[in-house]
């Protein structure tokens, strides 16, 4: 019992710090150490994040953000929770058909394809007068939930990882201000009916492990969003893609 506790404590503080620090769950290095560390298969890695990930984790990283005067919308929030109620339950069914192997091989490419894309994505000031902000919001709001929702149910993932790179593309978000309503969105626990789902797949989950961590990513993601507030957008954003590609790599060590 204790070193499962310890050893979530210790996924859950490095997830919790890179959580503060780029507004995402933190399933993307939560994942691969719960796995490297603990032994988890991919199946029960995944299913234990999206556990973790339905407590508030991230209402400390969130209210550092507040604090610096960031502002969010609540109704692209709102938009944006239903779609994911809706997307995440068909990807958490889809995962749990997928062996192993292909399911670890898929995340770790899904991790390269996302830092790619953030390393040259361009960066915005904030939302535009001219943005989709001032037109129609719902269904922009309604499938950037959605993707987020089957992402996560498909890896593990908080959507958080798809959520920010889509807000900043379709509602020219700046960095900080997606980031945070990112944080916002996974605030109330939206995952549930994906850990069900992996829950009855996989027998249970290691409940243990999964207490543990949501203690370590409190701590972690307060610290982390305090780093965040300091950061330029730039530096966030190559900091995040540098991270996602390190934690690919042990994928692939994990893997051969």
């Amino acid at each position: 019992m204790l070193p499962d506790i310890f050893g979530g404590m210790l996924a859950g503080a490095s997830g919790g710090v890179l959580s503060g620090l780029f507004g995402i769950g933190g399933g993307f290095v939560m994942i691969p150490v719960l796995s490297l560390l603990l032994g988890l298969d991919q199946h029960r890695a995944q299913g234990t994040t999206l556990a973790i990930m339905m407590m508030p984790v991230g209402l400390p990283g969130l209210l550092q953000y507040r604090k610096q005067g960031h502002e969010w919308n609540i109704k692209i929030v709102g938009l944006v929770v239903t779609g994911f109620l809706c997307g995440v339950s068909v990807g958490s069914l889809i995962a749990n058909e997928i062996p192993q192997l292909p399911l670890r091989v898929g995340f770790t490419m899904f991790l390269v394809i996302v830092a790619i894309y953030a390393w040259f994505r361009r960066e915005h000031s904030g939302i535009e007068e001219d943005s989709p902000e001032s037109g129609p919001i719902i269904l922009p709001g309604l499938i950037i939930g959605a993707i987020g929702g089957i992402t996560s149910g498909l890896t593990g993932l908080g959507g958080a990882v798809v959520i920010i790179p889509l807000l900043i593309c379709w509602f020219r978000m700046a960095q900080h201000q997606a980031q945070m309503t990112s944080l916002l969105v996974l605030l109330p626990p939206i995952g549930l009916p994906g850990v069900i789902i992996y829950a009855k797949a996989q027998g249970g989950l290691p409940w243990f492990i999964i207490l543990g961590a949501v203690a370590g990513f409190d701590l972690g993601s307060y610290f982390g969003a305090k780093i965040a507030v300091r950061m330029s957008g730039a530096r966030l954003k190559r900091f995040y893609s540098l991270t996602l590609l390190l934690m690919a790599a042990l994928m692939v060590i994990k893997t051969l």
